[in-house]
């Protein structure tokens, strides 16, 4: 055989391995069990969602009364940051809406952030829809109504997000010693202005900006 047919068969030969490897790779990755991704505990958000989210639906099967709060589901995402509230039980928040739909916040300053402007972060409910927002006393994780809370400003507890947040407790008592603590003042929802959420929003969302 001449050098021409021997670089011929040479090369015939490769392709036809490539092909075979290319199959039996294919078939491998085929019949390999899908892997369900789950992020780290210690992941942070650094970017926002890229969307408008889409609520949670109310399951009447679950027991609980149409605007009762409810535990935030694993997969859960918080619409205006993009992280896990479930994994937060002690800063975790939520907005029930008047169809029973709920958003779910890793913290209280992403629910304050949310309601500032609703149709940013869900295109199918406004402000004036929504029922009711709930917080969690951060001692015993249990729900709140927001507008019932005391919430500590200032104190050097940090959030979620890694940047100063605003930790909700159903007394002022229960604040009142967690400030001899951890600093701070006491304040409500109503003493919260645009100011000062834009202050706490700016410490904790830089990456969000866009």
């Amino acid at each position: 055989m001449n050098s021409g047919g021997a670089l011929r068969g040479v090369l015939l030969g490769s392709a036809a391995l490539c092909v075979a490897t290319a199959a039996a790779l294919s078939w491998q990755y085929a019949a390999r069990p899908s892997v369900e991704f789950s992020p780290s505990p210690e992941d942070i958000c650094i970017v926002p969602p890229s969307r408008a989210s889409t609520a949670h639906p109310w399951n009447p099967a679950s027991g609980l009364g149409k605007h009762d709060a409810r535990p935030a589901p694993a997969d859960a995402r918080c619409p205006v940051c993009g992280m896990y509230p479930a994994r937060f039980p002690t800063w975790v928040a939520q907005i029930i809406f008047e169809d029973g739909s709920a958003h779910f916040f890793d913290s209280p300053v992403d629910l304050l952030i949310f309601l500032q402007d609703p149709g940013r972060f869900d295109a199918e409910h406004s402000a004036s829809d929504i029922a009711k927002r709930y917080v969690v006393d951060h001692r015993s994780g249990d729900w709140l109504d927001a507008g019932k809370a005391s919430f500590v400003l200032g104190s050097t507890a940090r959030g979620p997000m890694r940047g100063p947040d605003l930790p909700a407790f159903a007394s002022t008592a229960e604040a009142t010693a967690f400030v001899a603590q951890r600093g701070g003042r006491i304040v409500t929802l109503k003493d919260i202005d645009a100011d000062t959420l834009a202050r706490l929003r700016d410490a904790s969302h830089t990456a969000h900006s866009g």
